[in-house]
């Protein structure tokens, strides 16, 4: 098995901040690229710096509104395959490192821009943050219980999902792309238009039932007793996903409740089924409905804290979670590859940590550098 990742030998420049772009570059660094983060020096201490994406990386600062920074970023770009950026649309015009320009210099680059809704439409320049994604895509509504108010998830979906994940995707296609026609592309990433894209079962339950879906309420969202959370007589949760009807019939019988089997989507007995299943979960604590269900074909799991996530024995033994890191566990690498499989190489990097060494290999020499640090472009 070979220890080299599947991007081994690219190098990507990231002027990204915050989640979506350097959380999209830890996909692409897991698998092996460079990944050179470069970000303005007036950041530093801002308490701003998400330092777990930040891993198998260099960090290095750099002030792009000088023509010194600028300088330095066209020779870093020169070599490079990718460019991640997660200004508003037009910031980059304005600081001379756009696609365009960059394009000049590298034809075949690959420029990947990141924003909360795109570099095209009549809300290009607005501001957003994660909760307004989901919501101006519709999804926030389906979130949370009949009756109240929509809840925010609490992991960034549009961030993560529609920002660094469709980002890295797209990266990786123009990629391969390239190898085929030797051209570079520009990628035009909306988080709000990956939302939307999250949809389509939304879209087919829409016509499969011909109502619209509502909160607390939808197919696999709260409204039968199948694919539900309840609570415990200890006060814990547990989650029962019992789609397929030989599951939520195995689930029956081990309730003692063999007769709701075939009622697992009637309408006329949804509401009793599932104040039985409430009833009936409060009795016993957590532990005990783990034990009992285990070895079972009934789709239940328990709800687990992150702490609790972070200690089960399924993680560990996917080595998804290891504790390397004194302070903060640390995630592996979810897409796992049999020939060139991701790894993590180094701990998350200090912001700028690596600024004199990048500035180094660019040829810069120490006395340049100092004066470079002296006049705040580094």
């Amino acid at each position: 098995m070979s220890h080299i990742g599947a991007l081994s030998g690219i190098t990507v420049i990231d002027l990204s901040r915050l989640l979506p772009g350097p959380y999209c570059t830890m996909i692409l660094a897991d698998h092996g690229a460079r990944v050179i983060a470069v970000e303005d020096p007036r950041y530093r201490d801002r308490g701003e710096y998400v330092f777990p994406v930040y891993r198998n990386k260099s960090h290095m600062t750099l002030e792009l509104k000088s023509d010194a920074g600028r300088e330095i970023f066209f020779k870093l770009v020169s070599d490079a395959d990718v460019v991640v950026e997660g200004f508003r649309p037009g910031v980059v015009t304005r600081l001379g490192v756009d696609y365009t320009a960059v394009s000049r210099v590298n034809p075949k680059i690959v420029y990947c821009s990141i924003t909360g809704y795109g570099q095209t439409g009549p809300m290009r320049h607005a501001a957003g943050h994660d909760v307004n994604y989901l919501s101006r895509a519709g999804l926030l509504d389906l979130m949370g219980e009949k009756g109240r108010a929509p809840s925010i998830p609490g992991i960034q979906m549009a961030d993560l999902v529609g920002g660094g994940m469709n980002g890295a995707l797209g990266i990786v296609m123009a990629l391969f792309h390239r190898e085929r026609s030797g051209k570079g592309q520009h990628i035009d990433i909306s988080m709000t238009d990956g939302m939307l894209g999250l949809l389509p079962t939304v879209q087919f339950f829409q016509a499969l039932f011909g109502t619209e879906q509502k909160r607390g309420e939808t197919f696999l969202s709260h409204r039968y007793a199948c694919y539900n959370t309840y609570e415990t007589a200890d006060g814990r949760y547990l989650s029962v996903g019992a789609v397929e009807n030989h599951f939520w019939q195995n689930l029956c019988q081990r309730l003692g409740k063999p007769e709701y089997g075939p009622l697992q989507y009637d309408e006329t007995r949804r509401e009793e089924i599932i104040a039985f299943m409430r009833e009936r979960f409060r009795q016993k604590p957590l532990d005990e409905w783990e034990n009992e269900f285990r070895g079972l074909d009934v789709c239940v799991a328990p709800i687990r804290t992150v702490a609790e996530a972070m200690q089960d024995p399924l993680f560990k033994g996917r080595e998804m979670v290891s504790t390397t890191n004194q302070t903060t566990p640390d995630l592996g690498v979810p897409v796992r590859l049999s020939e060139t499989p991701g790894s993590l190489r180094t701990a998350p990097v200090a912001f700028g940590a690596d600024t004199d060494r990048v500035l180094d290999e660019l040829g810069y020499g120490e006395a340049e550098i100092k004066a470079l640090r002296e006049k705040g472009v580094v």
